[in-house]
């Protein structure tokens, strides 16, 4: 019997500024805003799944440091399932340092600590949950080797493997064909593609150039423009919600924990990618990563407004 929402990737801290703009190499920008909080890739995704109604469970590698031990009770107290958490006596837990302009545009610089060491053995003890899934979500902040097998074991006993393939990194042929769906941003659909996504038209081609590339879906989240679509050679375009941005870290992250929640509850993907991108326009509305995932009435408040 399907069990949950399985997201298996990162775990850090991120450390935040907010400041006028994004500082030039070299340069030193004063009277910024210090914040610190929970982030990482996976967890975001967790946290966002949870938070909007999931049943999750969270599958990842931290640190034996007090961030760690921080991370692993706020997911406690999402509700988040932390029993295949696993901690790394040798390396610290990762760390984000981001940067937040005006506008709510951000850079990040990632040290990955313990979310590297998150390895096949680690996941060969979470072998039983990730094949009794109701849905996969995974991103690329952990090895990519463990990426695959966590794919492989999913994809054999038929569930369903969501991938956000952030930060970017090449993929193979193998991994490609395991993937039901695939969410990369404008720059990330660019890399797989090789195609330069401007418009609409640019980014169906680059999503048909994914798709010959194995994958069974295909949905490029375009930021203020929304989403496209390829499923079953049909192309649509899922338009965004317009708000004042305030902070869009972590917006991609929310965007495919909405995605698992609403395909979990036998929605279909259109309707699923619409209640993602109603999601992520809630999150960038909010300062931080995980702070900034809304619960689940507040995305159906604003669908209701918009119907």
């Amino acid at each position: 019997m399907s069990t949950a929402i399985v997201v298996i990737g990162s775990s850090n801290t991120d450390m935040v500024i907010k400041a006028d703009h994004l500082p030039a190499p070299g340069e030193t920008i004063l009277g910024g805003n210090f914040f610190m909080n929970a982030g990482g890739k996976g967890a975001n995704q967790a946290v966002a799944a949870s938070r909007l109604g999931g049943r999750v469970v969270f599958i990842a590698k931290t640190g034996n440091d007090i961030f760690g031990r921080q991370s692993a009770q706020l997911f406690n107290n999402e509700g988040i399932d932390t029993r295949y958490i696993f901690s790394d006596s040798r390396h610290p837990s990762g760390v984000a340092l981001i940067t937040v302009d005006k506008n709510g545009e951000n850079c990040i610089a990632v040290a990955l600590g313990a979310n590297a060491s998150l390895s096949r053995t680690d996941l060969e003890k979470a072998k039983e949950v990730i094949r009794t899934a109701s849905i996969i979500l995974m991103q690329l902040e952990i090895p990519i080797d463990s990426v695959n097998y966590a794919a492989s074991v999913a994809a054999s006993a038929g569930v369903r493997i969501i991938l956000n393939p952030a930060p970017y990194q090449e993929l193979s042929e193998e991994l490609l064909n395991n993937i039901s769906i695939i969410t990369p941003n404008r720059k990330e659909a660019e890399m797989l593609s090789g195609i330069i996504v401007t418009d609409m038209r640019s980014a169906e081609s680059a999503a048909w150039e994914i798709r010959r590339k194995g994958v069974e879906i295909i949905i490029i989240t375009l930021g203020v423009q929304g989403a496209v679509v390829l499923e079953n050679d049909v192309f649509t375009i899922v338009p965004a919600t317009k708000v004042d941005a305030m902070d869009s870290t972590a917006a991609g992250d929310v965007f495919n924990g909405a995605l698992a929640v609403s395909l979990a509850e036998g929605k279909s993907i259109i309707e699923s990618t619409t209640f993602a991108c109603h999601a992520a326009a809630i999150s960038v509305t909010r300062m931080g990563a995980q702070s900034s995932a809304p619960k689940k009435h507040e995305v159906l408040s604003t669908l209701s407004q918009r119907s």
